[in-house]
This record gives C-alpha cells, sequence and structure tokens, in this order.
C-alpha cells in the first residue's frame, strides 16, 4: 500500500482572465478593483468651515501633512473642480488624513464624474461594481465603465469587457467583451493583452488561434504582468501555438513566480523536482513548494508534505509530512487525507490513532480515491479500529477495482471466491484474479495470476469461458471511460 504520491505538471493551468478576483486565487488587480480608497473627517469640517465664510475649527493638535493637503483639496473640490474632487473622493476611499468613508467618496466621484471627467465614470463604475459607498449594482457600473470607455479610459475598457464576456450588468456578448479588450489592449494595457490572449486562447468572441493567444500575452509578459508570464510559461510547456520547450517555459515561470504567484511557483517547483526545463533538483522543488504551500497552495502543501516524509531535498521529518498533509487535508485534497490516514494508522508524524485512520480514509475515500477506497476496504477485512465487516469491506473493494486499481481488484476477487461479504461467485472472483494480473504492474501481478491459476483448476470450462467473457466486456467497458 503506497502511502506517498508526488504530483508533478501534467495538465494545463487555467487562464484568468483579470476580473474580480477569484476565491482561493490571488489574481492581480483587475478592472473591476478600484486603486483608490479614502475617508475625509478633518477635511470635511474644513470644507464646511469654508462654504460658510467660516475659519476651520481649531484642531488640538498639529494637522499632518495629509490633512493639510485634504483641507486644501477639499476648497477646490467645493469650487467644483472636477480634478480636485476625483482626488477628494480618492481620499476618502483610502483614508487618507481623514477617516475611511466609502459612501463619501463616492459622492464626490459622481460629482466629477457628471462634470465629464473620466476616471470619475470609472471611479463610480468600480463602487457600483464592488458595492463601495452603493448597494451593488452591475448594471449600473457597466453604464459608468461605459461613459469612461467611450472617452478612451483603458481600464474602463478592459472592464466592460470583462462584464460583456461575464454578462454583469448588460446582456453576455463575447464578440464585444473581446472588440473592448482589444480597445484596451492596443493602448498597452497589460491586463486587457492577457485577457484578449485569453479570449483567442478559448476561442471567446474570436476564433480560436493560440499564436495570436501568444502574442498577446507576450505583449503583457514583456510589461511584467505576472499573468501574462504564466499563460505563456503554460504555452511553452503545453506546446500551444509555440514549439513545446520547457527550458523557456521555466524562465517565464520563474518571472511570474518570483511576483509571488502561488501556483505558477508550484509548476516550478515541479519542474525542478522532474528535472524539466531545468537541472533536476529536490531541493529548488521543495524551496519552490514551500513558497506557494506558505500562500496555501494545497498541491504544493501536498508535494511538500511528501518531500518531508521521504526526506527529499528538506531533512527528513515525519511531523512535518503530518503537519503539511493535514494543512492540505483541510482544504478537501484527497491525496493528502490518504496519506494523514496512513501517518494515524501507522503513528508516524502524529500519534498512532486507528479511528482517526479511518476519519481520513473516509474522507479521501467519499472523494473516490482508489487508494483510500482500498485502504478502507483492508480496515474493514481485518477489523482495524472499526469492527469487522466483509460487506463494507466488500463496497470499498468494488469501488476501487471499478476505477482499474488492482489491489482492490485482487482483495475483491478473493472475497468472491471465498464468500465473505458478497455471495460466493468463483466466476466472478476468477474475472477479477484476471483483470488485476492484466493491470498490475508490481507484485500483485504474479499473485493474481498464480491464485487465478489455481482457482480455475476447479472451475468447469464453461465457468472459464464465462470468466474470459466478463474480463474481456470490463476492459472495454473500461478503455471507453478512459477515453472520455
Amino acid at each position: 500500500m503506497s502511502k506517498v504520491e508526488v504530483c508533478t505538471v501534467t495538465g494545463d493551468a487555467a487562464c484568468r482572465p483579470a476580473g474580480r478576483p477569484q476565491s482561493g486565487a490571488s489574481a492581480p488587480l483587475g478592472p473591476f478593483v478600484v486603486a483608490v480608497a479614502a475617508s475625509f473627517a478633518l477635511a470635511l469640517g474644513a470644507a464646511t468651515a469654508l462654504a460658510q465664510d467660516q475659519p476651520p475649527p481649531a484642531s488640538p493638535q498639529k494637522p499632518t501633512a495629509s490633512q493639510d493637503l485634504a483641507a486644501s483639496v477639499a476648497q477646490r473640490a467645493l469650487l467644483g473642480d472636477a480634478t480636485a474632487q476625483l482626488q477628494l473622493g480618492d481620499m476618502y476611499h483610502k483614508g487618507d488624513g481623514v477617516a475611511r468613508d466609502d459612501a463619501e467618496a463616492l459622492r464626490w466621484y459622481r460629482k466629477a464624474a457628471d462634470q465629464g471627467l473620466a476616471a470619475a465614470q470609472k471611479a463610480v463604475g468600480e463602487a457600483y461594481a464592488q458595492g463601495l459607498g452603493v448597494t451593488k449594482d452591475d448594471a449600473q457600473a457597466a453604464q459608468w465603465f461605459r461613459k469612461a470607455a467611450d472617452q478612451g479610459d483603458a481600464e474602463a475598457q478592459m472592464a466592460l469587457g470583462f462584464a460583456y464576456l461575464h454578462g454583469w450588468g448588460v446582456p453576455q456578448d463575447d464578440a464585444m467583451g473581446v472588440s473592448w479588450y482589444r480597445k484596451a489592449a492596443e493602448q498597452g494595457l497589460a491586463g486587457a493583452q492577457c485577457n484578449l490572449g485569453v479570449a483567442y486562447a478559448k476561442g471567446e468572441g474570436v476564433k480560436q488561434d493560440f499564436a495570436e493567444a501568444n502574442a498577446w500575452f507576450r505583449k503583457a509578459a514583456d510589461q511584467g504582468y505576472a499573468e501574462g508570464q504564466t499563460n505563456l510559461g503554460f504555452s511553452y510547456l503545453n506546446g500551444r501555438g509555440v514549439p513545446q520547450d520547457f527550458a523557456l517555459a521555466a524562465q517565464w515561470f520563474r518571472k511570474a513566480a518570483d511576483q509571488g504567484v502561488a501556483a505558477v511557483q508550484y509548476a516550478l517547483g515541479a519542474m525542478y523536482e522532474a528535472g524539466q526545463g531545468v537541472p533536476q533538483d529536490d531541493q529548488q522543488a521543495a524551496a519552490w513548494w514551500r513558497k506557494a504551500a506558505d500562500q496555501g497552495d494545497v498541491q504544493a502543501e501536498s508535494n511538500l508534505g511528501a518531500m518531508y516524509d521521504l526526506g527529499r531535498g528538506v531533512p527528513q521529518d515525519p511531523v512535518q509530512a503530518a503537519a503539511w498533509w493535514r494543512k492540505a487535508a483541510d482544504q478537501g485534497d484527497a491525496k493528502s487525507q490518504n496519506n494523514l490516514g496512513t501517518m494515524y494508522q501507522m503513528g508516524r508524524g502524529v500519534p498512532k490513532d486507528e479511528k482517526l485512520a479511518v476519519e481520513w480514509f473516509r474522507k479521501a475515500a467519499e472523494q473516490g480515491h482508489v487508494r483510500a477506497e482500498t485502504n478502507l476496504g483492508v480496515i474493514y477485512s481485518t477489523g482495524q479500529g472499526v469492527p469487522q465487516n466483509y460487506e463494507e469491506a466488500a463496497k470499498w473493494y468494488q469501488k476501487a477495482a471499478e476505477q482499474g486499481y488492482p489491489r482492490a481488484q485482487y482483495a475483491l476477487a478473493a472475497l468472491y471466491e471465498a464468500g465473505h461479504g458478497v455471495p460466493q461467485d468463483v466466476v466472478e472472483a476468477h474475472k477479477w484474479y484476471q483483470l488485476a494480473s492484466i493491470l498490475s504492474i508490481d507484485q500483485v501481478k504474479a499473485l493474481a495470476a498464480q491464485d487465478g491459476d489455481k482457482l480455475g483448476q476447479k472451475m468447469t470450462a464453461e465457468q472459464m469461458t464465462e470468466s474470459v467473457r466478463r474480463a474481456r466486456a470490463w476492459l472495454a467497458e473500461f478503455q471507453k471511460r478512459l477515453k472520455r
């Protein structure tokens, strides 16, 4: 029973378009995230005094430089200066020299926006998009973004493109979304260039074209935009629109990883672990996985646990292994849940606790993890931490066996041969012995073949024919499932 499973980079990472930050992802600020924030208490008092032609109230303490600035900006804003009104809104939103107040920020943004200031119109759109100082309203957000976008504000154009692609406040329209992305991208906005690349990669609103996608990713990447670097790295890793080149993939991943992108730190660690595009180096793999794991990347947490368990790239430390697997397991990672169950079962890195082992195996098994399903089968067969129950054992072995796991197939065959937990059925037993022998690449192969041969000597010709028919039918269906 293997307890350590180390992941490597085998798939593709989804391209995350810039926009609203997604749950669990450390995306850069996108079009719906305002880079302004503030509040305004002392400045508001000064502004009120100015409006009444009275001096501002005396302050018991000397005003700070930011408070002085707020008072000065407030005076100009009250006189109708649109740029000052925008600046005052920013100060309310940021709490810069005053108490933060998003409602008051929006009031000043709106005054500037009503005078046609594009940056203020965009800020009003941001407020409605995020519900800052006002009830969240995607339709209002889109309207204000459109006002700013029509004046050529690149960030508003990107925000409007994102809105159309996702149907936020406007009818969903991929082509319209891409057209706004393109306007912003052609102005050199890196986030829009990356998003336009994603549209080409996915064929959203345009014909799918990986070469064109990469051209836009490259424009964003050359500006230091981490997601552009990430996407370009995956294009080189998978040979999409460019010749496959692991070394170039690693170079682009390194640029994004140095900016703290956890998913790329994980991928770079996997490349070092496999020696893919970089020299094989377990220490570098562990170091990059640690960076990603410290940000909560579940795959990195899981792999770091395996490195500590095996002593690869780090000193062997079962306590650290269990601790990292626990972090990943708490995030629902089935592999780590199974590994943690094994640690509790063995008393390795944690106190031995068969009941906790069963709990963690069950969590993983309920997600379809074949090794955890098999481990539960073993536990119920032997009564470790639970009352012995062959029916329950057979249930879990069956689940893993149907997924093509030879150890479970071998164990299930033995239950059918003995009639433990299932009706005795030598034909079904022989079928599973055959399958375990065919699919296994370890010692189970010889054991299954040996036990299958022994059972076959007791069977009739008709039973053997039926066993072979069932095995072939199962294999045919299994191969179809693998292709789906």
